[in-house]
Order: structure tokens, then C-alpha cells, then sequence
């Protein structure tokens, strides 16, 4: 069963979900970042050549030749992806094919229409019955 992980307080997505790709992959893991439109994905792309800042996370869109053997891919398609190990959504619905993923994360801004939409993608999951762990993000996690 998919292990889901909320992440809630975060100043900046994007950036929160940069850091923790980044350290998913010192960790030997393949993500897929759920993107909800090519914009965020040019954006989280460009943000990936300086996560750390003295490094970059390896990572490509996951259409592209190289998602079979790239450990960070960026993309729309959650079921399109090679592999099955950790989902993070930067969508505000839940991605139709999460359950396919060893761990989804979540990670939930301040802005209230953010913190709604995630209300509502935790009691999805928890009524269905699967395991929720929340981190905030306000005492330094990620």
C-alpha cells in the first residue's frame, strides 16, 4: 500500500519539492514530480540545475529518451513513468495513477485555496485507508 507523506507549511513548493527530490535521490530513490502544466514543469526544470546550490539533481521530462535511466523525472502523466517508487504531487488534485507509486508526496502551502485542496487529498486518502504521515515544514523538515 502507497505510504503518503503531507509536508504542510511550505513558503515555497516548488522549491520544498526541489529539496526534497534532491534528497531522495542521495537516498538511492527514483521520483516522478507531478506537474500540473508545462509551465511549473520549465519552472521546477530550471530550479533542479541549482538544487543544491552547488550541485543539480539529476532529472529530465519524463517523455524524454532518458526517463528509463534518469532518477528524478518531471511530468503531467503519472502512469506514463518507468518506475514506481516516489510520486511528489505539485498538483492540486490527487494524480489518478498514485496508487501505483511506493510513496506519494504532499506538500501543502500557506495559501488557503492550497491548504483547502489539500484537506481534501487527505481525507481521500485517509478514508480509503491509507498510511498518512504529516511533517511540517515551519521547524526545518525536508
Amino acid at each position: 500500500m502507497t505510504r503518503i507523506d503531507f509536508y504542510h507549511d511550505a513558503e515555497d513548493r516548488l522549491q520544498v519539492a526541489c529539496r526534497l527530490a534532491a534528497k531522495a535521490v542521495r537516498r538511492k530513490l527514483r521520483v516522478l514530480i507531478f506537474v500540473p502544466d508545462q509551465e511549473t514543469a520549465r519552472t521546477v526544470d530550471r530550479m533542479l540545475w541549482t538544487t543544491p546550490p552547488t550541485g543539480f539533481v539529476p532529472h529530465c521530462m519524463a517523455h524524454e529518451s532518458l526517463a528509463a535511466e534518469t532518477p528524478v523525472l518531471i511530468g503531467i502523466d503519472a502512469e506514463a513513468t518507468p518506475h514506481d517508487e516516489v510520486l511528489l504531487n505539485l498538483a492540486s488534485d490527487r494524480p489518478a495513477h498514485f496508487a501505483r507509486f511506493q510513496r506519494l508526496i504532499e506538500i501543502v502551502g500557506r495559501d488557503l485555496a492550497d491548504r483547502a485542496a489539500a484537506r481534501e487529498r487527505f481525507k481521500f486518502y485517509r478514508e480509503r485507508g491509507y498510511p498518512i504521515y504529516t511533517h511540517s515544514l515551519s521547524d526545518g523538515n525536508a
